[in-house]
């Protein structure tokens, strides 16, 4: 997993969500739905989701939010009618996109998705068009901003419980797993009393692209426009924003 750059990413993008705070509602019942579907609607059961409903009830998320997310990804909320798509494509510059959709109208969504590529320079392939860039992997971050974690120890822990992979980044230790063992290692190191900034089953990119300027430009707002979209639960992409 060397030269992966997934914490940086995630510090580059939350500066930026951070001034987003009135879609930070949206962005938890994405967590929560992605983490749901993955994993099941039973937070005991499932660590994912019950660290997506642990953060959303810190943003004072209501119960009502939170329950309706569970519900859409179990199928039980009433009423209702979503089909999950998977749309594949590149953004200028060649990068790699993956965008998850959950949508109860295939037509509308199909055209907004388009029509963000389009806008930016991008095109939509056909499935399996670029993920096989990706790698499925279970991802676990654990910030160490204060210094405080010792690599060792932690590297232990986390290679004992069944990680594939440790790597140190500047603040953080970045925990990769085979996502059959991904539960296990989740809740080894939360009983030994680490604290989790992050932990999912996700995509990561075997490797990750920089842009010039205007083309990073380009490709952000595509990703922006993406996640405005409500029907929008998960973007994948390997553009290295750490830059």
């Amino acid at each position: 997993m060397a030269g992966h750059s997934k914490w940086k990413n995630i510090q580059h993008r939350k500066n930026k969500q951070d001034a987003k705070k009135g879609k930070i509602f949206m962005r938890h019942a994405k967590d929560i739905y992605t983490a749901a579907k993955q994993g099941g609607g039973d937070p005991s059961m499932n660590a994912s989701l019950r660290l997506a409903v642990e953060k959303a009830k810190a943003d004072n998320m209501p119960n009502d939010n939170i329950d309706r997310a569970i519900k859409k990804a179990t199928g039980t909320l009433d009423g209702a009618t979503f089909e999950e798509i998977t749309y594949e494509g590149y953004g200028p510059g060649g990068v790699a996109v993956i965008v998850h959709i959950l949508t109860d109208n295939k037509n509308r969504t199909a055209a907004e998705v388009r029509h963000a590529f389009n806008k930016n320079d991008g095109n939509l392939g056909e499935n399996g068009s670029v993920s096989f860039m990706f790698d499925r992997k279970g991802y676990i971050l654990i910030v160490n901003e204060a210094g405080t974690i010792d690599e060792d120890d932690i590297t232990l822990e986390a290679i004992e419980a069944g990680a594939d992979d440790i790597v140190a980044e500047e603040g953080a230790y970045e925990i990769f797993t085979e996502p059959e063992n991904f539960q296990a290692v989740t809740e080894h190191l939360k009983q030994s009393g680490y604290e989790l900034e992050d932990a999912e089953v996700t995509l990561i990119p075997q490797t990750y692209s920089s842009l010039a300027e205007e083309d990073e430009k380009k490709i952000l707002n595509l990703i922006d426009m993406l996640e405005d979209n409500e029907d929008v639960q998960d973007i994948h992409h390997n553009l290295d924003e750490s830059g």
